[in-house]
């Protein structure tokens, strides 16, 4: 078997859109939202089934997977490779106008019903503070009372699923959500399908739907396409990240140079190089580089580093 990558979109659409095999989408649902028993939606239908896209509408598409259940909750899946710019907005706007689009002016305010929106990042896009990492992959987001955490505003919800921070091996896979996510992240890994996925009819139908040799030429023509520019976005953000931290370092050393110089005059030669380390060290903070970027480009240790941080 060779195995498409899932978080190619079109991929993942086809994969998960397809409304022939509606219990993928289901499966995946479940796991994601934790609905279990009684709570766990039984049905779903596809909103916009996946249609092999031709590539001139496939440069400026968005590609999701949107779907409703018998209780006339939306659901909207959207996989996202890249952490661009306003992302955060897109995903509000991606929300509320699925919300407000379900009824035409004039109609009756209580036939709007829930939007639940998933996106699955292949960046982490939640970094709570410098020092200590928020580890979770999977999040929650809802309109909650600050005080009581009461939730009376309940048809507007986001969930997250940031894939860098899943470090589970195959062997560590338990709940079905780790099996969902272990799929996403690592079939284009695989070879076979894993054993696991044989004893679960949605994640073995996934796996089937994931090998090429079942795909159609235009299918695989688009996919190769998408995949192609997936490859340059990331290229472009990191020759444009890259040039930014050393443009930042060469500037942040400059400023900390002089300014240990002016510094060092009165104070003595070896008293200002450490303040000018100092200086550097702060001006690279600011400019929000990591304690190892600046530790290499200064010389200061991480302690002294880290001291800086909370001065």
């Amino acid at each position: 078997m060779q195995f498409v990558n899932p978080r190619n979109d079109v991929a993942f659409k086809k994969i998960f859109g397809d409304e022939n095999k509606t219990e993928i989408l289901i499966s995946f649902l479940n796991a994601i939202l934790d609905l279990t028993g009684d709570k766990a939606i039984q049905s779903v239908k596809m909103l916009n089934p996946y249609q092999t896209p031709r590539l001139k509408i496939l440069k400026t598409s968005i590609l999701d997977v949107r779907a409703t259940d018998k209780r006339g909750v939306t659901f909207i899946v959207e996989m996202q490779v890249a952490h661009v710019a306003g992302v955060k907005k897109r995903f509000l706007y991606y929300i509320t106008k699925a919300y407000n689009s379900q009824i035409n002016r004039g109609e009756d305010y209580p036939k709007l019903n829930q939007v639940i929106f998933i996106g699955i990042l292949d960046f982490n896009l939640f970094d709570r503070g410098k020092k200590v990492k928020d580890k979770r992959y999977l999040t929650r987001h809802q309109i909650l009372d600050t005080e009581t955490h009461d939730q009376e505003f309940k048809d507007l919800e986001m969930n997250f699923l940031e894939l860098p921070k899943f470090k589970k091996a195959e062997s560590e896979l338990v709940s079905m959500l780790d099996k969902w996510i272990f799929f996403i992240k690592h079939a284009d890994d695989l070879d076979v399908m894993p054993e696991y996925a044989m004893h679960d009819n949605a994640l073995q139908e996934a796996y089937k739907s994931a090998d090429q040799f079942g795909w159609s030429k235009e299918d695989l023509e688009a996919y190769d396409y998408r995949g192609i520019k997936m490859q340059d976005a990331r290229g472009a953000l990191q020759f444009a990240e890259e040039k930014g931290i050393q443009q930042g370092i060469q500037q942040g050393i400059q400023q900390g140079i002089q300014q240990g110089i002016q510094q060092g005059i009165q104070q003595g030669t070896q008293q200002g190089i450490q303040q000018g380390k100092i200086n550097t060290a702060r001006n690279l903070l600011s400019m929000g580089l990591s304690m190892e970027q600046i530790t290499q480009a200064t010389g200061l240790s991480l302690d002294e580093v880290d001291a800086l941080t909370n001065a």
